[in-house]
């Protein structure tokens, strides 16, 4: 049962990080960013920062949750993208 809610939680997982990808092509072929929040945006990116502490401590020293912390640092990796991007072009449309 364990090895089922682990394969949800993959999947899930999954779904969740890679949806950040078409965000960010889109940014970078436009280079528009204004219709963004950057308060929202980057609530999500501290939210997942403290999301990847949690899934470093459950992987490293409990030796769990290696579903949890792949997904997740996969949305680290990309919501930090979507964050980045989005100050860049944001400070660059403002000049």
């Amino acid at each position: 049962m364990l090895q089922f809610f682990n394969m949800l939680q993959l999947i899930g997982g999954l779904i969740l990080a890679v949806g950040y990808i078409p965000q960010i092509i889109k940014i970078i072929k436009t280079k528009s960013v204004r219709d963004f929040s950057r308060i929202y945006i980057g609530g999500i990116f501290i939210g997942i920062v403290f999301m990847e502490a949690y899934a470093i401590y459950m992987f490293f020293v409990q030796g769990t949750a290696g579903a949890f912390f792949a997904t997740n640092t996969i949305s680290f990796i990309l919501s930090g993208t979507e964050f980045f991007l989005v100050n860049l072009y944001w400070n660059r449309q403002s000049k």
